[in-house]
This record gives structure tokens, C-alpha cells and sequence, in this order.
């Protein structure tokens, strides 16, 4: 009975880790040392670019604020990285065949169902810019499903993709 419980745990973890709905992915100068970066400050210029609303930004920023005080990370006005954002998105179509068919022989019949369900796809990409060289260091993508105007569903919906990009900060945190 043990063995049995052990060996479905794998699978209900991979169920679970499978259904988060931000797709993430990264990249990262090899060569940096991550461990010396202790504060951060937000790059104006490159924020004030992203294609998103003012109020929006200010949720971004506030979420990314928080993953990086957790990490033990400080804002600072003197910092060692610099943290700036771009967005995009792009209207999504998804469209199921629930169709189905019965009979025998020749005499098939059958019900034809489309089902068609229309979206707004959004990317958000996180950088981390060593301040004193002013290089991207890191890079976290987030994209998924952009689909409530209700402002408190919004705010759950940004925090849910800035903590999924976040959690692979610095490279290697998924891992412990």
C-alpha cells in the first residue's frame, strides 16, 4: 500500500506543476554572480515604455517589489541591479471540434459542435540589469491567458505571472 502511495506521488506532482498557467522561461549571463546582488532599484526609462496601463504598471511593479524583498533583497537608490519590464499581447483563437458521431454500417449520423473561445494572450518579460555595467544579467518570460477586466481577479492575475517568472530568480531558486 506504501509502494502504491509512492509511486502515484510523482504523478499528482507532475499534474500539479503542469497546470499552472503562466508558461515561463528564462536566460542568464553565466558568468554573473548572483550572490552579489543584494538591492534593487526599478529602471524607469525602460518601464515607462512597456504597452500597459499606468495602473497596471504600478501592480507589476508593486508584485515584483514583493518576490524581491522576500528573496532578501532591499530597494535601494544606490542598487546593484536595475529591474525594467516590456510587455506585449496579442488576441488568441481556440477552437475545439466536440463533434461526434453514431451508427452503424453506412448509416452514420452525427452532431457537428464547434467549440470557439476567444483571448488575449499576454508575455511579460522581467529584466535584471547589473547597474554598475549596465548589462542584462537575467531574463524571465511569463505568457498566458489574459482574460478578466474584474480589478481584483487583475491583481491575483499579475501576481500569479510576476511570482511564476520570479521563482526562477536568481538562476537555480527552482531548484531548492
Amino acid at each position: 500500500m506504501k509502494l502504491k502511495k509512492l509511486l502515484l506521488l510523482p504523478v499528482v506532482a507532475l499534474l500539479i506543476t503542469s497546470c499552472s498557467s503562466v508558461r515561463v522561461t528564462t536566460d542568464y549571463d553565466t558568468k554573473a554572480n548572483f550572490n552579489q546582488y543584494k538591492t534593487f532599484a526599478f529602471y524607469k526609462t525602460g518601464i515607462d515604455k512597456a504597452a500597459v496601463s499606468e495602473l497596471d504598471k504600478k501592480r507589476i511593479m508593486r508584485a515584483i517589489e514583493s518576490e524581491l524583498v522576500a528573496k532578501g533583497m532591499t530597494k535601494s537608490s544606490n542598487p546593484d541591479v536595475l529591474v525594467s519590464m516590456f510587455t506585449k499581447s496579442r488576441e488568441r483563437v481556440n477552437v475545439r471540434d466536440n463533434s461526434f458521431r453514431y451508427g452503424y454500417g453506412y448509416g452514420w449520423n452525427g452532431v457537428n459542435r464547434l467549440d470557439i473561445n476567444q483571448y488575449t494572450e499576454g508575455t511579460l518579460f522581467l529584466d535584471i540589469i547589473d547597474a554598475k555595467k549596465k548589462q542584462l544579467v537575467w531574463q524571465g518570460i511569463g505568457t498566458g491567458a489574459l482574460r478578466t477586466k474584474n480589478v481584483e481577479k487583475k491583481e491575483a492575475r499579475i501576481k500569479e505571472f510576476v511570482a511564476e517568472i520570479m521563482a526562477k530568480y536568481p538562476p537555480g531558486a527552482e531548484k531548492k
